[in-house]
């Protein structure tokens, strides 16, 4: 593991699942981690429930857009959370791979993306505390 961990979520689209992985870990680690997202097939934008529901939170992906994943990128990573991208992730020795087994908010109403995001930050607090444990944590 860095001395600053990497973290990358792929999804298929990268606007979505992973937009509001990414989003949400960054805001909680408070820039103690790197934190990146991609798509095996990006989409043009990201979905607008997703904004919209991210901004509930005050976290604002307007700027944001879909990115394609790379070699490199999961190269860097130290921990790759894939969620619903099948076999196109590239796997190198000695990192972290899980899969999140999580809805596609795509077609879905504010409503049920509210509830995919809800359970996206259950993850990523589980996944902070297990990166990045506390003093306490420790003991």
């Amino acid at each position: 593991m860095s001395e600053v961990p990497e973290v990358l979520f792929v999804c298929v689209h990268n606007a979505g699942r992973s937009q509001m992985a990414a989003a949400l870990l960054d805001h909680h680690a408070a820039g103690r981690l790197t934190v990146r997202s991609a798509g095996s097939a990006p989409a043009e934008t990201i979905n607008p429930a997703v904004v919209t529901v991210m901004d509930e939170l005050g976290l604002d992906l307007t700027k944001e857009f879909p990115k394609p994943l790379t070699t490199e990128a999961v190269h860097t990573a130290d921990v790759v959370i894939t969620m619903g991208c099948g076999d196109v992730c590239p796997i190198f020795p000695g990192k972290r791979y899980e899969d999140w087994h999580l809805a596609d908010p795509a077609g879905q109403g504010t409503d049920q993306v509210r509830s995919i995001r809800d359970e996206i930050d259950a993850r990523v607090q589980a996944l902070l505390a297990e990166l990045l444990p506390t003093p306490a944590d420790r003991r």
